[in-house]
């Protein structure tokens, strides 16, 4: 067991927004969820997949939706409703262990992003819970069914769903993951495009080999990395992708970045025009919530599950859709986790799930 403290648990997640490729959710509002347990001196318990014990139980609790942009205010159809004035993870988490009459032992992030592996810190935090040094996903992902717990077989139900205004749902049952995807999806779009989630209840023994082994010290290297690069004023960008055995690909300003919020996701593009060694190029991105495919010069250049990270002109990680017209954003694409790049891992997060009519080709 290893302990986090207050300046670990920051550099996790600011690792974490890097390796959210533009989803995952805010940073700041992710570090701020955690401003009681910074006050209170808390540090966060991290075990590895064989502290588990075989019989104990472990749940995944985490937010789903559209992100909203930095600042937006909630709707005026929601104003009226009560506030349940704490994370919807945690109302949703809560009911599960209720419901499934278990004292689960641990907690799983659901994907690695700023503001959605800062649920699962909180809870953990909240009740004095260890998180595991694992997660389904090793990155950012756009629907419930990318996880590597779909890949294994291992159902996502039953599972809790939980809204800012108290409304909790349970489903005892699922067709698959993509029918709970769309379950879930569609009580986020009825309550502001977010929803709290707790899923997954899982015992030790079947944990172990179902999630990505290591992924949140990976994201702290990362993290960890970006910040003394900072300190250093080193070049962060460079720092980030030798941290994360990637690589720096692109530089330029943004040019423009249309976008909309739609069913319960936010779908855009960015578009840069490049800037000192990338002088005379483009780039860009197109993106559900995360970022998936990458065109250099109108080429197919990167996709999902490849990841396409971006950073700003002061190194700070950055999320969709919080672009402004004229920054300058720095992309660097890390590797793949490999149980993405399995069959069955392509066939759910590659191109073509996303409607492109392409094979997915490693970047490395």
């Amino acid at each position: 067991m290893k302990q986090l403290n207050k300046q670990k648990m920051i550099d996790l997640l600011y690792g974490c927004t890097v390796l959210g490729t533009g989803g995952g959710g805010n940073l700041t509002e992710g570090i701020d969820m955690l401003k009681e347990a910074f006050e209170e001196g808390k540090e966060l318990k991290l075990i590895s997949l064989d502290e588990i014990p075989d019989d104990a139980y472990v749940a995944t609790p985490y937010g789903c939706g559209a992100p909203s942009e930095e600042g937006a205010e909630i709707a005026e159809e929601y104003k009226d409703l009560p506030q349940i004035g704490y994370p919807s993870s945690m109302l949703a988490y809560k009911k599960l262990e209720e419901y499934f009459q278990k004292d689960f032992y641990a907690i799983s992030a659901t994907e690695l992003g700023g503001l959605n592996t800062a649920e699962a810190l909180n809870i953990a935090l909240s009740l004095d819970l260890p998180l595991i040094d694992g997660d389904p996903a090793g990155r950012s992902v756009p629907e419930l069914q990318h996880t590597t717990y779909f890949v294994k077989d291992i159902p996502i139900y039953p599972m809790a769903v939980a809204t800012d205004f108290g409304d909790v749902v349970i489903i005892e049952n699922a067709v698959d993951d993509f029918r709970a995807e769309k379950i879930v999806r569609a009580i986020a779009v009825a309550s502001g495009d977010i929803v709290g989630v707790a899923d997954h209840p899982i015992l030790g023994k079947d944990i172990k080999g179902a999630v990505i082994e290591g992924s949140i010290s990976y994201a702290l290297k990362i993290g960890e990395a970006l910040r003394l690069a900072k300190e250093n004023k080193e070049d962060v960008p460079a720092a980030v992708a030798k941290a994360g055995g990637g690589k720096v690909v692109f530089k330029g300003d943004l040019e423009k970045s249309p976008w909309e919020s739609r069913d319960g996701f936010n779908y855009g593009e960015i578009h840069l025009t490049g800037k000192d060694e990338y002088n005379g190029n483009k780039y860009e991105i197109w993106f559900k919530n995360e970022n998936i495919m990458g065109y250099l010069n109108d080429e197919v250049h990167v996709t999902a599950p490849d990841l396409i990270c971006m950073l700003d002109k002061d190194g700070e990680p950055l999320c969709t859709p919080n672009f402004e017209e004229g920054m300058e954003i720095t992309i660097v694409v890390l590797p793949s986790p490999k149980i993405w790049q399995t069959e069955k891992g392509i066939e759910c997060f590659g191109p073509r799930h996303f409607g492109f009519d392409m094979d997915y080709k490693p970047f490395f």
